[in-house]
């Protein structure tokens, strides 16, 4: 007894602070978008190297200043007159005046790789945004399924409740009786499925969220009941593929690439050139002694000051082979850069035709819903007053149900397919 009391405290107190671990969330789709970008870790990841690429930016531009080096020394010596020392202090400064150019292409191209770091961030966030969506509306379809299986499955109830009425009053055969128990258990049954795929769906959404899994989310339900604005709203294919070579990410990373291969071909051609460098440096003897214990200060400054000329002759081909890597470099990605021009067009033409396809889809599929829905609710109203026969009421409802998951998965079909034109656009996706 005392075994079980403590079991039970033990179990109790265990639940309580899974239950203060774990959180609760209502999102919509622009809350679900916002914390995944807050909680990333792989966009957090990147952010540090943004940070990294600005470190070594700032960094580049310091190298136009002079730098400054101060030693100091003291050194202590043995030899035939005893032990003696001696020592000195200098301060020395040198300053790059010509390098082929080799300090303003650095960093320039240091500026590059940070813009592009930023487009870089840009794609990820986009690829997440389709990513979500594509998610948060598969739940919503489920959603959705699970409203109409629950109400066709009260249909189901009541129809195997009126069919045990029959049989006992001798109107319907036993068959009969035993084909609505199999449509009540096969209407069950798929409401518990559903109810399985929305449990995974939210896990994989939470997994998109970087969420923990124990936290509870639940969806807000936008208003999906009219959607031919979603086609009034659609700009021309030319529109919007003008559109997405402007703001598509992929293709500002294939033009920072050619970019930032130019500097780097800039700096291959500035390794032929001399580079010229100046240099300063004053330095003086400190305290000093010898074995005769004589001591010495030095105090007068030692100054000197100089150019040099570093002049490139032969670099064993080097210089030749950077040369020659960083055009095929570049030659690479202008070519890179023309073959995503041509994938974006193909992705945006595709994409768009998808979402002419998906509303014609979508317009007949709900004219059959429609029709289906009433043809249905005739056919059970006759089916109670012995009209038509089991078989044929079974029939009927199973079209339905086809019909039913036919609309539903265009509708949602539809808008993933028009908002992920809207991402391919720049627009902000909104439900």
């Amino acid at each position: 007894m005392k075994r079980s009391i403590l079991f039970t405290i033990i179990l109790l107190a265990s639940c309580s602070i899974m239950a203060q671990e774990s959180a609760s969330y209502r999102f919509t789709l622009e809350d679900c978008i916002r914390f995944a970008f807050a909680n990333s870790y792989e966009r957090k990841s990147m952010e540090l190297s943004g940070k990294s690429l600005e470190a070594s930016y700032e960094q580049s531009k310091m190298q136009r200043l002079p730098s400054l080096n101060a030693s100091a020394g003291q050194n202590i010596s043995n030899n035939a007159n005893g032990w003696s020392s001696s020592g000195n202090l200098s301060l020395g400064s040198s300053v790059t005046i010509y390098q082929g150019g080799q300090i303003n292409n650095t960093i320039e191209q240091s500026r590059l790789n940070l813009e592009r770091n930023a487009v870089q961030m840009e794609r990820y966030d986009n690829q997440t945004t389709t990513q979500i969506l594509q998610s948060f509306l598969t739940i919503l379809g489920n959603q959705e399924l699970l409203k109409y299986q629950l109400e066709v499955l009260k249909t189901s109830s009541e129809q195997l409740h009126q069919g045990r009425a029959k049989y006992k009053a001798g109107t319907i055969l036993e068959s009969d009786l035993l084909l609505l128990e199999a449509q009540y258990y096969s209407d069950s049954n798929n409401m518990v499925d559903t109810r399985i795929n929305i449990e995974n769906n939210l896990l994989d959404l939470k997994v998109l969220l970087s969420m923990n899994p124990s936290d509870n989310l639940e969806i807000v339900t936008p208003n999906t009941e009219n959607l031919d604005g979603l086609k009034e709203s659609l700009p021309s294919e030319e529109e919007a593929i003008s559109l997405a070579l402007e703001t598509m990410p992929d293709l500002r990373m294939s033009d920072y690439d050619i970019k930032i291969a130019e500097k780097s071909l800039d700096m291959a051609k500035g390794n032929f050139l001399p580079s010229v460098s100046a240099n300063a440096s004053v330095g003086m003897g400190v305290l000093s002694f010898d074995g005769s214990g004589m001591r010495q200060w030095y105090s007068t400054p030692t100054e000197s000051a100089g150019i040099s000329v570093n002049i490139p002759i032969f670099s064993r081909g080097s210089n030749k082979t950077n040369l020659k890597k960083s055009q095929i470099s570049l030659q690479q990605a202008q070519l890179d850069y023309e073959q995503t021009q041509l994938s974006v067009r193909q992705t945006v033409v595709q994409a768009y035709r998808n979402v002419i396809s998906a509303y014609n889809a979508y317009k007949v599929s709900e004219v059959r819903e429609n029709a289906y829905s009433k043809s249905f609710d005739a056919y059970n109203m006759q089916y109670r007053y012995g009209k038509i026969t089991t078989v044929e009421l079974l029939q009927q409802q199973n079209n339905y149900l086809n019909v039913l998951n036919s609309y539903i998965q265009n509708k949602y079909s539809l808008l993933m397919k028009r908002k992920i034109l809207d991402v391919y656009m720049g627009k902000n996706v909104t439900l």
